[in-house]
């Protein structure tokens, strides 16, 4: 592996961490696409930054791009403040029109600049550790690494001085105001740390990359767990394993660097998507197929309950009646059977104990529709429920 090789997947990783940090409370308070919104409107800012310095590696850059950003969140809420439109119609209307005043601002005066919209949306990591620091004259390695490593020191402090402010604000506001917490202090600090990251990211990997690593490691995090400080850990852990797996994917593949990551962070969100315990698509059809299950057997079981003829309660009459095909009857009749709540004589169905005492519970709850009953059945008669 070559020095460049190496120093591409460290700013990689560094730059994967600082964006999933705060990538993580902006999902959790329903605000992804504000990381897009920040990553094209800060463009203004940028450009108006080298009028003034005439230097693209001026750190003014950094700092009017940041206030840019914040100015893209207070507009946005100004907007969906006034009840005409929600969310996400205010940012699709707030960032197209900075993002070109700014594509504006480059036509007319920077045509002869390496400032040009390509570059901005798409970054180059293979490009990154050429552009290098120095410091007293000694090369001390790639500047991306050098930002973007000081902006992540300060976001995880910052994560570490906050956590409790963050968390109490992220999840219920109202008793953050209470607890003397501001919410819209930690909001705009949020937004702060988002818009500096994005800023001091996307000269390196490109405005698309930053916001898939923003969002796609902490949504992959959000199907696994609901522990804050887990699904920051993870986020962690699939926005570097993204990174370095996507880096080696574009050097086997000879295609985009971003690229190959932002695939990379797709099919671990996808992998996620369909497989996670809880929340997985698969995870969550099985459920329903079992709640239909239930529902089917509380249908049977109650028709039991309103026959004592055995005509009745015959197998073969009990899929006319229901209008079951034989399949769904045969799953529940095993169904009732396995948790003893029937006995099967000579094609006839009785009820058990156990099963008339489950009715009864079934006819309370639907006759009441109270919650607590429906719990109580579930844990102590529905044994087949994982």
């Amino acid at each position: 592996m070559t020095s460049p090789q190496l120093e591409i997947q460290l700013i990689a990783a560094v730059v994967a961490i600082a964006c999933a940090i705060p990538g993580v409370f902006l999902v959790l308070r329903k605000m992804a696409l504000i990381s897009d919104a920040i990553s094209h409107s800060i463009l203004p800012g940028i450009v108006v930054a080298f009028f003034i310095t005439q230097d693209l590696n001026s750190p003014l850059l950094i700092i009017f791009a940041a206030i840019t950003g914040v100015i893209t969140v207070v507009l946005v809420e100004a907007i969906q403040k006034t009840g005409l439109v929600k969310e996400d119609t205010a940012i699709g209307l707030v960032f197209p029109a900075l993002f070109s005043i700014g594509v504006i601002l480059i036509a007319k005066n920077a045509n002869d600049v390496h400032l040009d919209v390509d570059a901005v949306l798409l970054g180059e990591l293979a490009f990154a550790p050429f552009n290098r620091m120095e410091l007293f004259g000694a090369d001390v390695g790639p500047k991306a690494l050098w930002i973007m490593g000081t902006i992540l020191v300060i976001t995880i402090s910052l994560v570490l001085l906050f956590f409790k402010e963050l968390k109490v604000s992220t999840f219920d506001a109202g008793l953050s105001s209470a607890l003397g917490i501001s919410p819209i202090v930690m909001h705009y600090g949020l937004m702060s740390v988002s818009s500096v990251t994005v800023v001091g990211a996307f000269d390196a990997v490109g405005a698309i990359l930053v916001v898939a690593l923003m969002i796609a490691p902490a949504a992959t995090s959000y199907l696994l767990t609901s522990d804050l400080k887990k699904m920051l850990l993870l986020s962690v852990i699939f926005g570097v394993f993204s990174a370095i797996s996507g880096y080696w994917l574009a050097n086997i593949l000879d295609a985009s660097i971003s690229g190959s990551m932002t695939t990379m962070l797709g099919i671990v969100f996808l992998c996620a998507y369909l497989f996670a315990p809880r929340k997985g698509l698969i995870s969550v059809l099985y459920r329903q197929k079992q709640q239909r299950t239930e529902v089917s057997l509380i249908t049977f079981l109650l028709h039991l309950n309103n026959h004592s003829e055995e005509k009745e309660r015959h197998i073969n009459h009990l899929q006319e009646h229901i209008n079951w095909q034989k399949v769904r009857s045969k799953t529940v009749l095993t169904l009732a059977k396995k948790n003893n709540m029937i006995t099967i004589e000579n094609k006839v169905v009785s009820l058990t104990e156990k099963g008339l005492e489950f009715t009864q519970l079934a006819l309370e709850y639907i006759i009441t529709n109270k919650d607590e009953k429906i719990e109580a059945m579930k844990d102590d008669f529905f044994l087949f429920r994982g």
